[in-house]
């Protein structure tokens, strides 16, 4: 168990968001993905009991909103209680609030093994916000938010998603807020207040293969944090099946300017790769890197 601060006192809640649970198998992945998605779970699972504190959650629990029932019976096995959630966008049918009654999360709520808090899902502003009040007394306001955020490098060229630190701007009313959807972790600090994205529970992508999965042990007597590294194996995030595409795709490219030397009529080479175009069914993506190529 890896953590960057030692605390005497108890905690107050874990944090965490963007599990993903799935029943099958990234293809970025060389391991036993269905173990050690579990193991994480039972990880956090064991915190919860020794530390008596709640599991706050910011969305996305599932990869899907119609979890098999395999799915569903490992995660009523296997869960922390309590653990307080929002919806994320992978938890509703078509993005949608109105059909929640449909998704697995609500199954979960059924049975008593998950709370649902109100009012800041997946594609909703806070208005007077989710708040969590901690079962002792303390004053401190929680907001749990599934909403695009990030901090630093914008994620990508015109990304117009709030940064961490214009939401904390935004709802100064909030000690902690705590979103989920980015899967990168980040911690921001503005006047003893803090946003929290814990990232993605499972590394799910072959651009994370760095990542370190983590949850937080909040302190709300000072609000302060101590981020637990979850118990994860080096190695099992693969690229491999990205050089296989990008080695497809330059034999079809190198096939396609074969064929165009031999079959195309000489009148001239855009004239020609546009007549082509034409008589020959093209991938999108080769045409793309034939035209970036004329541009060049």
């Amino acid at each position: 168990m890896k953590r960057t601060k030692q605390f005497t006192h108890k905690p107050t809640a874990i944090l965490s968001g963007d599990w993903h649970l799935r029943e099958d198998q990234p293809v970025c992945r060389t391991d036993d993905y269905w173990t050690a998605q579990w193991d994480k779970v039972a990880f956090i699972a064991e915190m919860q009991r020794k530390y008596d504190c709640p599991v706050l959650h910011s969305g996305d629990l599932f990869n899907h909103w119609k979890p098999s029932p395999y799915l569903l019976t490992t995660a009523i096995e296997h869960f922390p209680y309590p653990l307080h959630i929002v919806y994320g966008n992978h938890d509703l049918p078509q993005h949608n609030l109105d059909l929640t009654y449909k998704c697995g999360i609500r199954t979960l709520e059924a049975a008593e093994k998950v709370s649902v808090l109100h009012e800041t899902h997946w594609d909703k502003v806070p208005e007077s916000g989710s708040v969590f009040f901690p079962t002792y007394n303390s004053n401190r306001k929680v907001l749990i938010w599934h909403v695009m955020t990030w901090t630093g490098e914008r994620p990508w060229p015109g990304c117009e998603d709030p940064t961490a630190e214009e939401i904390l701007d935004r709802y100064p009313q909030f000690d902690l807020i705590l979103t989920g959807h980015n899967h990168k972790t980040f911690v921001v600090e503005q006047d003893g207040r803090l946003l929290i994205n814990p990232g993605s529970m499972m590394r799910m992508a072959a651009d994370q293969e760095d990542h370190e999965p983590c949850v937080f042990l909040w302190y709300a007597e000072t609000n302060e944090i101590e981020r637990v590294v979850l118990p994860h194996e080096k190695g099992v995030v693969s690229r491999d099946h990205i050089e296989a595409c990008d080695d497809r795709d330059d034999s079809r490219y190198q096939a396609f300017i074969k064929g165009l030397q031999e079959d195309a009529p000489q009148i001239s080479f855009r004239a020609n790769l546009e007549e082509f175009f034409r008589q020959h069914s093209t991938g999108k993506k080769v045409k793309e890197m034939v035209w970036g190529s004329v541009e060049e």
